[in-house]
Formats: C-alpha cells, sequence, structure tokens
C-alpha cells in the first residue's frame, strides 16, 4: 500500500525512491511486523489465555513431563504471527503483484483451517480437532486454486515445468499435472512445519531460516540481471515475495519473543498450517521446490519419522522410534527440551546452508 501510495511520487519527492527499492521495503517490513507482534502480542495472549479455559489440550499418549510442564499454555498463538505477517504485507508490498495475493490466499487460507482446528481443540477439550481427511480436502481446495492461479502468472517456458537444482537447463514437463503437483508442495510443507511444532521454539527458527532463504532466492529470480548471471531461471514478479517473507521473519522474531521456553503461548496448527503453507507456495512461485525439501530438510525428517513409525507399527506391532515425531524420540532418550530445539535449530542453519549453494553450482 505503502509503495503504491508513494513510489509514484518519487519524482517529484527524491526521499519517496527508497520505496522503489525491494531491500528498503524488504527491511521496513520485517521491522514493522516485529513491532506489531511485540506490541499486539501480550494483549492477543491475554484474550487467548482468558478464553481457552485451560489452554492447549495436552496428549495424554505424549512425553509425561508435557502433562506438568505446558499443562495450562494458551494455544491459537499463530493469530499474532498472522496478523503481523499480512498487516506488514499489505503496507509494503506492491499489491499490484499477483505472486503476493496467491501467497497470501493459500496462508490465510491454510491459517484459516488451523484456527478451526485449535478452536475445535479447546472448545471440546480434546486433541482431535478437524478430522484428517476435511484437513486434507481444505488444504487440497485452498491449495489448488492458488497453483492454477500461480499456473497463470508463471512465464510460459516455466508455468508447467519442474525444475532441477544444479542442472541449470533441467526442466521436467508436468503439464496438466503441475498445479496437483504444486498443491502437493504447499500441503506437504504445511503438514510438515505442523507435525514439527511440539517443542518451545522448535518449528519457528527454522521456518524463519527457510524464509531467509527464500527471501534471497525470490530477490535473485525475479531479477533479470541477478538471475542471468547465476543462470537462474528468470521468474519476473517474484522478487515481490521477498517483501512477504521479511514480514514472515519479523512476524516469527516477535512471535518467538513470546514462544521462547517457557512458553507464554502456543502457535498452534493457526501458525503452523498456514506458515508452511506459505513456504511450500513461495517455493512454487520461484521453482524452487526440490530446494525447499533441502533447506526444510528438518521437516522432511520429520515426517518421514512418523510415516516411517505408523508403517512399520501397522507391519511387525514394533515401533522403530521410543514416539514420533523425531523430536519426541529424544525427549524419550532423555535429552533436555533447549538440547533437541538447539540442536534442531543448528541442522536447520546446515540445511540452509547446503540449500543455498545449489544457487551456485551450475
Amino acid at each position: 500500500m505503502i509503495f503504491n501510495l508513494l513510489a509514484p511520487l518519487a519524482e517529484e519527492f527524491i526521499l519517496f525512491n527508497l520505496f522503489r527499492y525491494l531491500t528498503f521495503r524488504a527491511g521496513a517490513a520485517c521491522m514493522t511486523a516485529l513491532f506489531l507482534a511485540l506490541f499486539f502480542g501480550p494483549m492477543i495472549i491475554r484474550y487467548l489465555r482468558a478464553t481457552q479455559n485451560g489452554g492447549q489440550p495436552i496428549r495424554e499418549d505424549g512425553p509425561q513431563s508435557h502433562l506438568v510442564t505446558k499443562k495450562g499454555t494458551p494455544t491459537m498463538g499463530g493469530v499474532l504471527i498472522l496478523f503481523a505477517l499480512t498487516v506488514s504485507t499489505l503496507l509494503w508490498a506492491d499489491l499490484r503483484n499477483g505472486y503476493v495475493w496467491a501467497v497470501l490466499l493459500v496462508t490465510l487460507g491454510f491459517g484459516a483451517l488451523g484456527f478451526a482446528d485449535d478452536w475445535l481443540k479447546v472448545t471440546k477439550r480434546n486433541t482431535r480437532g478437524v478430522s484428517g481427511r476435511r484437513k486434507l480436502l481444505v488444504q487440497g481446495l485452498v491449495g489448488l486454486a492458488a497453483a492454477i492461479w500461480m499456473y497463470l502468472l508463471l512465464p510460459n517456458a516455466l508455468a508447467d515445468k519442474l525444475a532441477v537444482p544444479v542442472f541449470k537447463e533441467l526442466l521436467i514437463p508436468l503439464g496438466i499435472l503441475f498445479p496437483v503437483f504444486a498443491a502437493l508442495v504447499m500441503m506437504g510443507a504445511s503438514n510438515a512445519v505442523n507435525l514439527t511444532d511440539g517443542l518451545d521454539g522448535l518449528a519457528i527458527v527454522p521456518v524463519m531460516i527457510a524464509a531467509g532463504v527464500f527471501a534471497l532466492i525470490a530477490y535473485l529470480v525475479g531479477n533479470r540481471v541477478f538471475a542471468d548471471h547465476l543462470q537462474l531461471h528468470f521468474v519476473p514478479g517474484t522478487g515481490e515475495l521477498a517483501i512477504f517473507l521479511s514480514a514472515l521473519i519479523g512476524a516469527g522474531l516477535g512471535f518467538l519473543w513470546f514462544n521462547a521456553p517457557p512458553a507464554a503461548v502456543f502457535m498452534g496448527d493457526t501458525g503452523s498450517l498456514s506458515i508452511g503453507g506459505a513456504l511450500g507456495a513461495v517455493a512454487v512461485a520461484t521453482k524452487h521446490e526440490i530446494v525447499l525439501a533441502i533447506v526444510g530438510g528438518l521437516f522432511v525428517v520429520e515426517t518421514l519419522s512418523v510415516i516411517i513409525q505408523v508403517f512399520w507399527f501397522k507391519r511387525t506391532g514394533r515401533r522403530v522410534f521410543l514416539m514420533a515425531p523425531l523430536h519426541h524420540h529424544f525427549e524419550k532418550k532423555g535429552w533436555a527440551e533447549p538440547t533437541i530445539v538447539i540442536r534442531f535449530w543448528i541442522i536447520a542453519m546446515v540445511l540452509a546452508l547446503i540449500g543455498l549453494s545449489t544457487l551456485k553450482i551450475r
């Protein structure tokens, strides 16, 4: 909004020329989201605590320590992330950009689904929420709508293709299956972050790390000069997503202020489903879906641990892990929660560096 109002006046007021620069607006979006989250956070948390009557229901089959340390903590803190992220994006992004609106559609659509899931959990005082089938149906419909929208926005040469990192000329044609594939990427990223969100601060920091990597990717692939220099596929217009991702980092930092151990609030499915879906949508828009699997490798491993556990238990009646997702396995082994969280953060940083290296290796 600010860009659309003030950038056209740059010829008359030289100071307004700043608003033409993506880097300036990205920094401003990050700081705006951080300020909004820090300012409104206490009010939102007080409201959630007052209306949830006991906070998030804790799984009885989970680590027993959670029944003591996390009991009474309010959930749905993702509302704070979505509020700061959305307001900051609308303030600083070019609102004529279709990619921004498509990614916001996924973020808010998945966020609404997560909100409904959290609401059912806190009102019915159980951990079931929205059924798995209904979740997948809603995610599929929202993801498919956004995928078709982005298909229409993408250049014809890239619209239905899957780009393979490292191999600069390799594009795998998906044809009419592209919207389905893109929707699956968004759904997979969304649910992977949701599965990772089980300890204080565990999910939000890797999300911010991934957002930082993809903010750089969006900036590079959206700029003809940088894209040609690095031999990346040029996707005009995607640079504006760096504003959205910077706002996500700012909102994440603000949320982490309140989610740091011991957490004053949990993000809940409201936050995890939405920000995971957002990363998936950005990966589709920038044609870096495979790179997301590398950068977000921590989320992939957490998801695989659940799949392996369920598959092996159904076949043999035995468990591979003491408990899934993987972070609970280490809790059962006696690792302290901060130890698990910080080590997983380190792994996320290493994977982000590996993902970044694919931009240069050609």
